[in-house]
């Protein structure tokens, strides 16, 4: 266990065993320092439409395989803080670094840092207005911006459980964004599938290509030439 989730889980044990108030305050405080210091996305991510177009030229381009043998638990069954992906082993679940990240008007727990109990999303694929709450239902959903079953028939197949938990719980690939525009996209492929906001396509393709790269995911001939033509909105 990395320090900082050392340092929330002496949080919650403080809290739990009836300290004393000023050392529970002072514990979530630290807690709360250090999730401030954890990264939420890698150093250059999402990567500049320049960068991303490079990227783009050198992916392997090739059809899908084994589409057929795709299943979601292929990439873990649950949320998980224990991989080396971005957002990793801070002593956080991996849908509430999202929410941490991507909300605004923010507002974490009293107890635990990690939680975020109130916070407004501005939806980058429609341009809606949702607000959260915690435990109440919610029309806010995690999206793997490259579906984890876009994925596997492009590569993911062939790694470890490892690689493909790190992946499906990697920052870098989610987005907090709108539950039913979620459904529609499904694991839809940038040809089959274009944020409905216009003006997002630009930042759209950047993540959706730096994944690929960090990946070495392929793209499908139709998949390259709706990421250029999404990148080609990008302002010069």
């Amino acid at each position: 266990m990395g320090r900082r989730a050392s340092l929330i889980a002496m949080t919650a044990v403080l809290l739990l065993s009836g300290c004393h108030h000023g050392d529970a305050e002072t514990a979530h405080a630290s807690a709360a320092a250090l999730l401030a210091e954890a990264p939420l996305a890698s150093a250059g991510f999402p990567p500049t439409a320049a960068t991303a177009r490079t990227q783009l030229a050198k992916l392997t381009v090739e059809w899908g395989k084994n589409w057929e043998t795709y299943k979601r638990e292929n990439f873990g069954r649950y949320w998980s803080d224990e991989t080396d992906a971005v957002g990793g082993r801070n002593g956080c679940d991996t849908r509430d670094d999202v929410l941490r990240r991507d909300l605004s008007e923010l507002r974490e727990g009293d107890r635990n840092p990690c939680v975020v109990v109130s916070g407004t999303l501005h939806d980058p694929y429609t341009g809606k207005e949702l607000p959260y709450y915690y435990r109440r239902a919610s029309q806010i959903q995690t999206d793997h911006v490259v579906a984890l079953g876009a994925a596997w028939r492009a590569g993911a197949y062939a790694w470890t459980p490892e690689r493909r938990l790190a992946y499906a719980n990697d920052l870098d690939v989610l987005l907090a964004v709108d539950k039913q525009t979620n459904y529609e996209k499904s694991s839809k492929t940038a040809d089959k599938w274009k944020p409905p906001v216009k003006s997002y396509w630009c930042e759209y393709a950047r993540r959706y290509t730096g994944i690929k790269a960090k990946y070495g995911l392929s793209v499908t001939p139709p998949e390259k030439e709706a990421l250029r033509e999404m990148l080609g909105t990008c302002p010069e």
